[in-house]
């Protein structure tokens, strides 16, 4: 399960000026849920063996034609374990070639070992994500359930360097990790990705709501890293942690695109809102962590889904947002994680539960 956007691959198009309500900045793609690994928090629920039901060959090549047509900013190939597929670096080289600019999610298996990372450079990937969620052996290989996946994950950042690769880092801080916050910072200035990607976590597949570590201790943390934002040798970002954007805003007391150097999604962008999540078998949902089917690629053209839907209409409209999120002076750049509102209450328009921040009530 990858759930970070791999964003800012070099040469990909600016966020500046973007409509959401005509196209997501950023498309997930799962391939496959077939994955090798046995994750704590895997949103997918992955299964040893490929579903005979997901896209085949022919249909995977309409998709790409339908995604290179619409143009969205960034198509994210991700899984399971995408690679395998054995026709990953097949999909990768044709959404490319088709103008796509395609970021690759793989797992830290053998199997990714046993790759060419000079021929998925070669076939258009232009950022690898490697997940690290323990700041050890130890710990990262007890999260992810198989013992050898911290070692293959360092050996693979190196590898990445190797080949030239741009490579994202990505962290899910849960409760049972966010002790390591402080070794997880080191680690990535020894590892120099060009992106961290900290997920924050969200109760859906595998991972409880017990496993959300404490609001308080994230907007401590959240406080932490805008200290790296312009100042460390790579970029931070969150993934369904929006109100990171309030916490730098509150810093900087600046514009968000002055603030977030090295972030470039939109402000704004969340489920829904500039994402749009498409399964192994083509259903469609607003992200990967907010599984609510609005439709199939195999009868609709994802567009439609995405610019007619209901669900994506309203995830759009910044007014929509009930609680707290709806009365917040920064709901136009945060808007907190619909995906986690809908993973602790049922309703994806609720306040974000991990959001500690009171807003300032007008008048």
């Amino acid at each position: 399960m990858h759930p970070h956007p791999v964003t800012r691959p070099i040469g990909a198009p600016t966020a500046e000026g973007f409509d959401f309500n005509d196209r997501p900045f950023l498309v997930f793609w799962e391939i496959t849920r077939a994955c090798a690994l046995a994750c704590q928090h895997c949103r997918a629920e992955a299964q040893p063996r490929r579903n005979p039901e997901e896209l085949d060959p022919a249909e995977s090549q309409r998709l790409i034609g339908q995604l290179a047509d619409w143009k969205p900013p960034m198509l994210i190939l991700t899984g399971g374990d995408p690679l395998m597929r054995r026709d990953a670096i097949d999909l990768v080289r044709n959404a490319s070639e088709a103008g796509l600019h395609v970021g690759l999610s793989p797992s830290a298996t053998p199997r990714l070992l046993r790759t060419d990372f000079a021929q998925l450079k070669e076939a258009g990937v232009q950022r690898m994500s490697l997940s690290l969620d323990g700041a050890t052996r130890e710990t990262h290989d007890a999260f992810r359930g198989v013992p050898g996946t911290y070692d293959r994950t360092i050996e693979a950042v190196r590898r990445a360097h190797a080949a030239g690769l741009s490579l994202q880092i990505n962290t899910t801080l849960t409760r049972g990790n966010v002790e390591e916050y402080e070794s997880f910072k080191r680690l990535m200035f020894v590892l120099k990705p060009a992106m961290w990607s900290v997920f924050l976590l969200v109760p859906t597949g595998r991972a409880g709501l017990e496993s959300l570590p404490d609001a308080a201790e994230i907007e401590r943390i959240f406080e932490d890293m805008a200290g790296l934002v312009g100042n460390a040798p790579f970029a931070v970002k969150t993934t369904e942690g929006h109100h990171f954007r309030r916490v730098l805003i509150q810093q900087r007391c600046g514009g968000a695109s002055r603030s977030r150097p090295g972030l470039s999604s939109p402000p704004g962008i969340r489920d829904g809102r500039g994402v749009m999540f498409i399964s192994h078998t083509g259903e469609v949902s607003p992200s990967g962590f907010l599984p609510i089917v609005c439709g199939n690629v195999r009868s609709t053209h994802p567009a439609e889904i995405y610019r007619q839907h209901p669900l994506f209409v309203s995830l759009r409209d910044n007014n929509a947002l009930g609680g707290k999120c709806g009365r917040c002076e920064f709901r136009s750049v945060c808007g907190g994680s619909r995906a986690r509102a809908y993973g602790v209450t049922g309703d994806p328009f609720a306040a974000d539960p991990a959001c500690i921040y009171q807003p300032v009530l007008a008048g």
